[in-house]
């Protein structure tokens, strides 16, 4: 069974930072493709980053690209998401997701389907 758990959200002001931890249980980490999402009240879901296993592939929404940095430890079984210079358009619920196996990265979150709970990030004026 796959398990994906968010952790690390919380209350920051803009231009502050947070890290998120994204960690999967399940058969296997390897070979996935995975991604973060996020979702601000009363808006549509929305690509936030996502990368291939090895990371030879890495998309950023261009919201965040130079304040968002994706990673992940395979070994640990974790996905990260550290955010920088966050702003107030940054709140909204952050999600993990995974791909099938032998995908590569797309902004389309109906090409995940393994999704976590979603932890809270909201920022501050």
């Amino acid at each position: 069974q796959v398990q994906l758990v968010e952790s690390g959200g919380g209350l920051v002001q803009a231009g502050g930072s947070l890290r998120l931890s994204c960690a999967a249980s399940g058969l296997t980490f390897s070979g996935y493709t995975m991604g973060w999402f996020r979702q601000a009240p009363g808006k549509e879901r929305e690509f936030v980053a996502a990368t291939t296993w090895s990371g030879e592939s890495v998309d950023y929404a261009d919201s965040v690209k130079g304040r968002f940095t994706i990673s992940r430890d395979n070994a640990k079984k974790t996905m990260y998401l550290q955010m920088t210079s966050l702003k107030p358009e940054d709140t909204g619920v952050y999600y993990c997701a995974r791909r099938r196996l032998g995908v590569g990265v797309t902004p389309n979150a109906s090409g995940y389907p393994y999704w976590g709970q979603g932890t809270q990030v909201t920022v501050s004026s």
